[in-house]
């Protein structure tokens, strides 16, 4: 029977493995869709970010009392599922606590500091549970969070709650037999939480406590697999995605946008005339300017890192609460901005796996997903890149596709017009004549 359960188990555990590799597999693939961008400077101020932003939440904690929950939640996933590897290689080898005997003393310690660390985990996921369905603050009921995402950030929220609650029953159980002086279950000492509610299960058989016990520790584990293979099609899939969008975070100023050579090279040449070749076509003085696109129409134009930003996306709202576009009632919705990318990508794959490669579906993510009232809406302000807490940045993802609304499709309100005419004019956004321009000097 033993035998039966270890093979059942390891069974379990190249099923889980292989399938979250799989999906994983996917992620990576769609977020290599984007082109290309180098962000491997300054080796020791990404690993820094790493630590503050991705590790140690910092952003998290502008909101002190929300920062702590979250920080719990956190820890506990991290650090109580150290306590997996010790049931992986039980139910691998057939033992019981393998870790007890080596730790001695310290265990009993191992297992109180993670069974506190569970009570704060249940604690914050019920909090946080009545803060989006019975406070209903106003970020976590808008639109774009309507059907699946709603669902979704309650489902792993309720999940939370029974894996630490299984932890803790399954402790309870395995107490109780040890204070039965049953043979399998030794003791290890009294559990800080579970050692106070075993008192209260010692009167149940112990084949009642066993099979509590065993089935606690089935369905524990069985769900840690379920809930890692439940991540990569949820937004919590950020728990382990933060860790590279912190490293690969652009570190120049926010709000600096990214020049196209070209461009600018023509601008460089309206200036200063001379320096501009002689012995090409009129229109071509950057060489090939003509035939290189201008900002991004669909996800293959956005770089890996928006991509890998849209897949790193928390959807809790904070950038579009900071967003004075949104705030004013305008359409604009950094959130929604960012779970377009993500839909977009999954409908592209979706695509590929079905054609074997991308198959023109007329359809894009600029017009098809993301409006011009939303992209025009934008002021540039920088508030959803300051307020998101894993470093994404959906104005950079704003800006390409607006750039490729003005200068792929001209299409551009009157009043932009007007100005990007001075400027190529008179080299100014106001319609004056550059020579006059110390003209209001002499007055004084």
């Amino acid at each position: 029977m033993q035998i039966i359960q270890q093979i059942l188990f390891i069974a379990l555990i190249i099923f889980a493995i292989a399938l979250f590799a799989k999906k994983v597999k996917e992620i990576y693939s769609n977020i290599n869709l984007g082109r290309d961008e180098d962000l491997t400077d300054n080796k020791a101020e990404r690993w820094k970010n790493v630590l503050l932003l991705a590790l140690g939440q910092k952003k998290m904690f502008r909101y002190p009392l929300v920062g702590i929950m979250h920080f719990a939640i956190y820890a506990g996933f991290i650090i109580i599922n150290i306590e997996v590897l010790e049931i992986v290689l039980d139910g691998i080898f057939g033992t019981h606590r393998m870790f007890a005997n080596p730790l001695g003393g310290f265990y009993t310690f191992v297992i109180d500091f993670f069974e506190i660390l569970a009570i704060c985990v249940l604690l914050a996921c019920i909090i946080f549970l009545a803060r989006r369905n019975i406070l209903k603050i106003k970020r976590f009921r808008k639109h774009d969070l309507d059907g699946w995402p709603r669902t979704d950030a309650n489902l792993i929220l309720i999940t939370e709650i029974i894996l630490m609650s299984l932890f803790l029953t399954m402790n309870s159980a395995d107490r109780a037999l040890q204070l039965q002086g049953n043979a399998h279950y030794l003791d290890h000492g009294n559990f800080i939480l579970s050692g106070f509610l075993a008192s209260s299960m010692q009167h149940l058989s112990s084949s009642t406590l066993v099979a509590t016990e065993r089935t606690c520790w089935w369905l524990h584990i069985t769900g840690i697999f379920a809930f890692l293979n439940y991540l990569p099609y949820s937004k919590h899939f950020h728990i382990l995605l933060a860790f590279p969008n912190a490293y690969y975070k652009p570190l120049q100023p926010k709000g600096e946008m990214e020049n196209m050579p070209n461009v600018e090279k023509e601008v460089q040449y309206i200036f200063k005339p001379e320096l501009a070749p002689t012995n090409l076509p009129t229109g071509q003085a950057g060489g090939d300017a003509h035939t290189q696109k201008f900002g991004a129409k669909d996800i293959f134009d956005l770089s890996w890192k928006n991509l890998l930003d849209a897949y790193t996306c928390t959807e809790c709202g904070r950038c579009t609460a900071a967003c004075p576009a949104n705030i004013t009632g305008k359409l604009l919705n950094p959130r929604k901005i960012m779970m377009d990318t993500r839909d977009r990508m999954e409908e592209v794959r979706k695509n590929i796996k079905i054609n074997g490669s991308f198959k023109d579906d007329s359809k894009t993510l600029l017009h098809n997903y993301i409006t011009i009232e939303e992209l025009r809406a934008c002021t540039s302000c920088n508030a959803c890149v300051e307020e998101c807490p894993v470093s994404i940045n959906p104005l950079d993802i704003i800006f390409e596709l607006r750039r490729s609304l003005v200068m792929e499709e001209s299409n551009a309100p009157a009043e932009w017009n007007a100005m990007f005419s001075n400027i190529e004019n008179n080299f100014a956004p106001w319609k004056f004549n550059p020579e006059e321009r110390d003209k209001w000097a002499s007055e004084l």
